[in-house]
C-alpha cells in the first residue's frame, strides 16, 4: 500500500499569502468604496480624526486618508512587483548567458557584478535618480538598476552548476548549440531556485521605494504614494498622527507578507 505524502506550505508561507490577498483586495476594492476621489480638497475639512464620513480621517488639504491610502497601496503594490519583475529578468539573463558562455563574457559580467555590489544600494538608486531627476519611472528605473547584481551572482552561479549535469553534458557533446542549451536544460534548472531567491528582495524593495519617495524623489505630490504621503505628513505627527499610522501600517503589512512568503519557500526548498 502506498502512502502520497503531500507537502503542505508552511505556516509562514500561508500567514504571508493570506496578508498579501488581504492587501490586494483592499488595493482593488478600496478605490471603489471610497467616498470621494484621492486627489480632491475639501478645505473645509482639514485635518479632521476618523470618523463615519472620512474613514481614516482627512489631511491637510482636507483629502479622504481612505481613499488616498487604498489608491496609494495600489501603487506600491503595483511598483514592488514592477521593480523586481525587472530586476529579476535582467539578472537572470545576465547570469545564465555569463555562465552558459563563460571566458570573456563572464570574466566582464563578474567585474560588473563586483563594481556594482560595491555600491550601497540605496545609494546608487540616489546617485541614478539624481542624474535621471525625480519622478515615478526613474525611481523605478533606478532600482532595478540598484537590484540587479545581487540576483546576476545567483543565477551565475546556479548556472555554473547546472553545467556539470550529466543530461548538460549530453548535449554539449550531442552537438547542441550553446542557447538551446540554455534555453532547453539551463533556464528550467535554474528558474525555480533563482525566482526564491529574487522573492527574498521583495520586502527590501518595497521598503526602498517607500524610503525614496518620502525623500520626494519618487511620486510627486499631489499624487497619492504611501512613502510620498508620509514625507507630506511628518509635520503632522501630533495634530493628525492618523496621516502617518495608517501609510505606515501598509508598507509594513506590505514588506512582512513579502518576506513571510519569501522565507517560507526558501525553507521549503532547503528541505
Amino acid at each position: 500500500m502506498s502512502t502520497v505524502v503531500r507537502r503542505r506550505l508552511p505556516g509562514s508561507v500561508r500567514a504571508g499569502i493570506i496578508v498579501l490577498a488581504v492587501l490586494l483586495v483592499l488595493a482593488i476594492v478600496g478605490p471603489l468604496i471610497a467616498h470621494y476621489p484621492p486627489n480632491e480638497p475639501h478645505y473645509g475639512d482639514k485635518l479632521v480624526a476618523p470618523g463615519t464620513e472620512f474613514w481614516l480621517g482627512t489631511d491637510q488639504y482636507g483629502r479622504d486618508q481612505f481613499a488616498r491610502v487604498m489608491y496609494g497601496l495600489r501603487l506600491s503594490l503595483l511598483s514592488a512587483l514592477l521593480v523586481l519583475a525587472g530586476s529579476a529578468t535582467i539578472s537572470l539573463f545576465v547570469g545564465v548567458g555569463a555562465g552558459l558562455y563563460g571566458g570573456r563574457l563572464d570574466r566582464a559580467v563578474s567585474r560588473a557584478i563586483d563594481i556594482v555590489l560595491a555600491i550601497p544600494g540605496l545609494v546608487l538608486a540616489l546617485a541614478v535618480v539624481g542624474l535621471l531627476g525625480p519622478g515615478y519611472l526613474n525611481l523605478l528605473m533606478a532600482l532595478v538598476i540598484a537590484s540587479w547584481a545581487a540576483d546576476a551572482r545567483v543565477a551565475r552561479a546556479l548556472t555554473l552548476e547546472a553545467r556539470s549535469r550529466p543530461y548538460v553534458v549530453a548535449a554539449r557533446v550531442a552537438g547542441v548549440s550553446r542557447p538551446a542549451i540554455g534555453a532547453r536544460h539551463l533556464l528550467p534548472a535554474v528558474l525555480g531556485p533563482f525566482l526564491i531567491v529574487a522573492t527574498l528582495r521583495l520586502g527590501g524593495i518595497v521598503v526602498a521605494l517607500a524610503g525614496l519617495s518620502f525623500l520626494g524623489l519618487g511620486v510627486q505630490m499631489p499624487e497619492a504614494e504611501l512613502g510620498a504621503m508620509l514625507g507630506d505628513a511628518r509635520r503632522f505627527l501630533t495634530a493628525a498622527p492618523w496621516l502617518l499610522i495608517t501609510p505606515s501600517v501598509a508598507i509594513l503589512a506590505m514588506a512582512a507578507a513579502a518576506n513571510l512568503i519569501a522565507e517560507g519557500l526558501r525553507d521549503t526548498e532547503r528541505r
